[in-house]
C-alpha cells in the first residue's frame, strides 16, 4: 500500500516555474494551487510524494 507525505509551500508569482521545478526535482508532485492570505498575489501550492519506507 502506498503512503504519502504532503507539503504546502507559498509561491512567489514572479518565480513560480523555478520554485515548482525545484520541488519536482525533489520528487514532489503538484496537487493544486490555491489563493494565499492575500489572494492570488501569494498563492500556496499543495504537493505530495510517496513516503519512503
Amino acid at each position: 500500500m502506498k503512503t504519502w507525505e504532503y507539503l504546502t509551500a507559498p509561491l512567489l508569482s514572479h518565480n513560480t516555474k523555478v520554485i515548482l521545478d525545484n520541488f519536482g526535482l525533489d520528487g514532489w508532485e503538484l496537487v493544486t494551487v490555491i489563493p494565499g492570505p492575500n489572494g492570488w498575489e501569494n498563492p500556496v501550492a499543495y504537493m505530495k510524494r510517496e513516503k519512503q519506507a
